[in-house]
């Protein structure tokens, strides 16, 4: 039989025991509200501040619109038409300069590019209801070749392509660095705003004989 100590030993113990298991559930507790309110709170955030790489971003970039670009053909007298899916915008302006930088971006075919690769559009704006500015850096004029055939080249790829793409626009005026230039490099002027060209557009190969 055991003794009084024994006995009052045996109580400490298992008060000690005891209340050892309550402060671990405790903590346990604590613990696992904290990690469920931090979960909470980020995948409350991500709804509402969505990451760049969200799904609606995703679905914006897979949205796609089929253009008609054109460049010079091998003997840069003639332009030929391209086709290219580039990133589909709402507004024109928007859509005007996705445009602009796939001509930039040059020919996937083999075709001859009609801007310099470092060129840079600064942006685009419409004037009234039928002329689009485009404006450059002057990163075009110091990085072209210069040429009649060159300029005529240029500043034709990019009339034809925003006329043929976009039907609102019937004229499209050249700024470089937000200003009026008297050319490009000293042929074409670019004082006026430009219509489309078609007598430079390719003609079309005649069908083959069966």
């Amino acid at each position: 039989m055991a003794t009084k100590k024994q006995r009052r030993t045996a109580e400490v113990k298992h008060k000690k025991t005891k209340k050892g298991r309550r402060v671990l559930l405790l903590s346990v507790i604590v613990v696992a509200s904290v990690v469920f309110l931090a979960i909470f709170f980020i995948t409350l955030f991500d709804y509402v501040y969505p990451p760049a790489t969200g799904k609606q971003t995703a679905s914006k970039k897979r949205e796609k619109q089929e253009v008609t670009l054109f460049f010079s053909d091998a003997n840069e007298r003639f332009l030929v038409p391209e086709k290219r899916l580039i990133p589909k915008e709402k507004e024109l302006e928007e859509q005007a300069k996705e445009i602009v930088l796939a001509l930039i971006a040059g020919s996937k075919t083999g075709l001859v590019n009609t801007f310099p690769a470092k060129a840079e559009i600064e942006g685009v704006k419409k004037e009234g209801d039928e002329i689009l500015s485009v404006n450059f850096r002057e990163s075009l004029v110091a990085n072209h070749p210069g040429g009649s055939a060159a300029e005529m080249a240029t500043v034709y790829s990019l009339t034809n392509t925003l006329t043929t793409n976009l039907p609102a626009i019937k004229k499209v005026r050249i700024l470089i660095g937000g200003k009026e230039k008297e050319s490009l490099k000293g042929h074409i002027g670019l004082r006026n705003p430009f219509m489309m060209n078609r007598e430079l557009i390719a003609p079309a190969a005649p069908p083959k004989e069966g």
